[in-house]
C-alpha cells in the first residue's frame, strides 16, 4: 500500500468525457442520481453477503446490513451510506477514477458518431455514481473495506479535471457518500423529497432504506419471493400498492420463467374499467424492474396496448439497459419479453375460463372490449384471443355468453361456416329477417351486440378452421339435410310465376336504380317480404354502420335487395304494378327502406316519412 496520504490525481480522459455527458445530457430527471447511488449501495451490501459466507472474518462483523440516509438543509449536504463491502484506496481509485475496468474505452472511440447523435446508445458501464455530479458541487466518498487489515480512504472531487485520495481512519464497514448540493439541488436535502424518491425507484430494494431513523421501504418485492410463501392477503396489498387502488383483485398471475429470459412477473387484474366509468383512456400499468430497482413506471413497452387495463410488476434481469436505466436498449429482447409476458396472461385467462368461468366471465363483462380490441390488431396473439371471446347465441339463453369453441362443438357434420349476426339487442336480432332461414334450418348463429365486434370477426376470418361468415351476406347457402329439403318442399307457399317474378324483379331494379346492386328471389326468407344483404363479404352491414357514424362522407356501398316471392305483400304488387304503377312504385321505395331500417343503414328518414303516409292516406280512402 502506498504511504502517500493524500494526493491529487487527474480524472482518466474517458472519464472526463463521460462526467461531461451525465451531467450535462445522459439523465433526463435529477432525481434519478438517488436511484443510482441507493441501487451501488444495494449491490455492495449483496457483495458482502455473499463474500461473509466464504470469510472466515470480515471487518464490523455485527455491523447491521442498511442503507442510511441523512441531509442537513442548512449545509445543504445530502448523505447516503451503507454497510456493505466497502473499497480500498486502490478501489476507489480503479472505481471512480477510471473506467478502464469496464470496457468502457471501446465505447468512447465511437461517442462523436453515436453518442452525439443518440446519448440512449450508451451501453450499460455501472456509472451510475456519476449522476450524483447533476446535483453537486463536490463530493465526498468515505469507504473501509470489509478486509480486516484494510485502512479507510476518502475520495472527494468537484467533478472537473481531477480527484483526491486523502486516508480516512476511523471509518465502519461499508461506503459513505457525502454530496454537497448546488444552489439548484438545495430541495434534495429535505426529508419528503428523499422519502418520495425512494418510494418511486427503490421501495422494493432488499435491503433497509432508513431516513431519519425510518425504513422508508417498507414494502416487500412480492414477486421474487415464492408462490407457497405468499397469502392471498399479501398479495391484495401489494395489488392496492402499485396499482393504487382500493378494492382487491379479480384475479393475480404470479410466475417466473428462466427461459429464453429470466423472468419474474406479478399481474393483476383490477375490479373496474375506469375507461368505462368516463376517466378517459388508461395508461399502461405494468412497471419494468431490473433486480428490484425501477427502470420504466407503467411501461408501454412490455404489454401491447390493449392490456393496459393489467397492473403489476415484471422483473428481468436479462435485459441490456442503457447508462441512465431510462431506456432499453436492445428492441428486439423487448418484444421478447412483451411475447413471453402477453402469452403467459393469456393462458392464465383460458385456464381461468376452464377452471373458474364465474370469475372469467366477471373479467369478460368488464374488460372483454380489451381482449377484442386486441383481436383486431394482434395478429401473434389472435388465436389465443379468439379462444377467450364470448358471445349469446340464437341457442344461449338470455344474458348466457358462450365460446366459439361451444358453437363449434354443437355445429352439424354437413356444416362448414360460423354464422354470425350483428344488432343493437338481441330482441332487435330475433325480430329481424336475418335468421329466419337459421331457424328453418335449425342452425345456430352467433349474437353481435357490439360495434366493435364485426370488426373482430373480419379480423379473425376463421376458428378451427371453420370461416366467420356475417348472416347478412348474399352469397349464403346454408346445409340441408334430405329430411330438411323433402319438408322444406311439402311445407313451401305458393310463389310467383316464374315469368312474372323476374319480371317483377326487373322492374323494381329499374324503380330503385343505384340504389341497389340488383333485386334477386330470395332462399332464405320464410316470414318477410325483402331483406337487405351484402354482396361484399368485407363491409357488413353493422361495419357500414360504424362508417357511416364516423365519416360523415361514407356512402354505403350498394347492397342486393333479396325478395321473398311467396310473399302475399309481393303478390299484391305484382298485382298492383298494373292496376297503379305510380303508387307500386312508391311501396317499392318504402320495402326498400324497410329492409334497411331492419339493416340499421337508413341515415334520411325524412323522405321516407313522407312516402309512409301518401301510403296510408291510399289504404284509408
Amino acid at each position: 500500500m502506498t504511504d502517500v496520504k493524500s494526493e491529487t490525481k487527474e480524472f482518466q480522459a474517458e472519464v472526463k468525457q463521460l462526467l461531461d455527458i451525465v451531467i450535462h445530457s445522459l439523465y433526463t430527471e435529477r432525481d434519478i442520481f438517488l436511484r443510482e447511488l441507493i441501487s451501488n449501495a444495494a449491490d455492495a451490501l449483496e457483495k458482502f453477503r455473499h463474500q461473509q459466507l466464504m470469510e472466515d472474518e470480515v471487518f464490523d462483523q455485527d455491523a447491521p446490513l442498511a442503507i442510511a440516509i441523512s441531509f442537513d438543509d442548512k449545509e445543504h449536504t445530502l448523505t447516503i451510506t451503507d454497510s456493505g463491502i466497502g473499497m480500498t484506496r486502490a478501489e476507489l481509485e480503479q472505481n471512480l477514477g477510471t473506467i478502464a475496468h469496464s470496457g468502457s474505452k471501446n465505447f468512447f472511440s465511437g461517442l462523436a458518431e453515436a453518442a452525439k447523435k443518440d446519448v440512449s446508445l450508451i451501453g450499460q458501464f455501472g456509472v451510475g455514481f456519476y449522476a450524483a455530479f447533476m446535483v453537486a458541487n463536490k463530493v465526498r466518498v468515505q469507504s473501509r473495506s470489509y478486509r480486516v487489515d484494510a485502512e479507510g480512504c476518502e475520495w472527494a472531487s468537484e467533478g472537473a479535471g481531477s480527484y483526491t485520495l486523502t486516508s480516512c481512519p476511523g471509518l465502519h464497514r461499508g461506503t459513505k457518500i457525502i454530496i454537497d448540493l448546488n444552489e439548484e439541488s438545495y430541495d434534495y436535502a429535505s426529508e419528503q423529497m428523499i422519502k418520495r424518491i425512494i418510494k418511486q425507484y427503490s421501495n422494493f430494494v432488499p435491503f433497509p432504506i432508513k431516513v431519519a431513523g425510518e425504513t422508508v421501504n417498507t414494502v416487500q418485492a412480492l414477486w421474487a419471493k415464492s408462490k407457497q410463501d405468499i397469502k392471498a392477503a399479501e398479495y391484495n396489498e401489494f395489488y392496492k400498492f402499485i396499482a393504487n387502488a382500493m378494492d382487491e383483485p379479480v384475479t393475480t398471475l404470479h410466475f417466473a420463467a428462466d427461459a429464453p429470459l429470466a423472468i419474474k412477473a406479478l399481474l393483476f387484474v383490477p375490479q373496474e374499467n375506469l375507461e368505462t366509468l368516463g376517466f378517459g383512456r388508461m395508461d399502461p400499468g405494468v412497471s419494468l424492474y431490473c433486480q428490484k430497482i425501477l427502470i420504466e413506471q407503467d411501461s408501454a413497452a412490455i404489454l401491447p396496448e390493449w392490456l393496459r387495463f393489467v397492473k403489476g410488476v415484471v422483473d428481468s434481469e436479462d435485459l441490456p439497459l442503457n447508462i441512465s436505466r431510462q431506456a432499453l436498449q436492445d428492441s428486439a429482447l423487448v418484444v421478447k419479453l412483451n411475447k413471453i409476458i402477453t402469452s403467459r396472461f393469456l393462458k392464465h385467462l383460458t385456464e381461468l375460463a376452464e377452471k373458474e368461468p364465474a370469475t372469467y366471465e366477471k373479467i369478460w363483462k368488464t374488460f372483454g372490449i380489451f381482449l377484442k380490441e386486441g383481436a383486431t390488431s394482434d395478429f401473434m396473439h389472435r388465436e389465443a384471443l379468439a379462444r377467450l371471446l364470448r358471445f349469446e347465441s340464437s341457442k344461449s339463453e338470455p344474458g348466457q355468453q358462450i365460446a366459439l369453441s361451444d358453437y363449434v362443438a354443437r355445429m352439424k357434420e354437413e356444416q362448414k361456416e360460423i354464422y354470425y349476426v350483428n344488432g343493437p339487442s338481441r330482441e332487435a336480432i330475433e325480430a329481424g329477417p336475418y335468421l329466419e332461414a337459421f331457424k328453418k334450418n335449425d342452425i345456430e348463429v352467433i349474437y353481435t351486440m357490439e360495434p366493435i365486434d364485426d370488426f373482430v370477426f373480419s379480423h379473425l376470418g376463421e376458428f378451427d378452421s371453420k370461416k366467420l361468415v356475417s348472416a347478412d351476406r348474399a352469397d349464403i347457402d346454408l346445409p340441408k339435410d334430405a329430411e330438411e329439403e323433402k319438408a322444406e318442399a311439402a311445407e313451401k307457399p305458393e310463389e310467383l310465376e316464374s315469368t312474372v317474378a323476374t319480371s317483377l324483379l326487373k322492374w323494381m331494379k329499374e324503380t330503385l336504380g343505384d340504389q341497389v346492386k340488383e333485386v334477386v328471389a330470395s332462399k332464405r326468407l320464410v316470414g318477410s317480404p325483402a331483406i337487405i344483404v351484402n354482396p361484399d363479404s368485407i363491409f357488413t352491414s353493422s361495419m357500414e354502420r360504424i362508417l357511416k357514424a364516423t365519416n360523415q362522407e361514407h356512402q354505403i356501398s350498394s347492397k342486393t335487395l333479396e325478395i321473398n316471392t311467396s310473399h302475399s305483400l309481393i303478390k299484391g304488387l305484382a298485382e298492383m304494378r298494373v292496376k297503379d304503377e305510380e303508387f307500386a312504385k312508391n311501396v317499392v321505395e318504402q320495402i326498400y327502406d324497410n329492409a334497411l331500417i331492419q339493416a340499421g343503414l337508413l341515415s334520411e328518414p325524412r323522405s321516407m316519412v313522407e312516402r309512409n303516409y301518401k301510403i296510408l292516406e291510399r289504404a284509408l280512402k
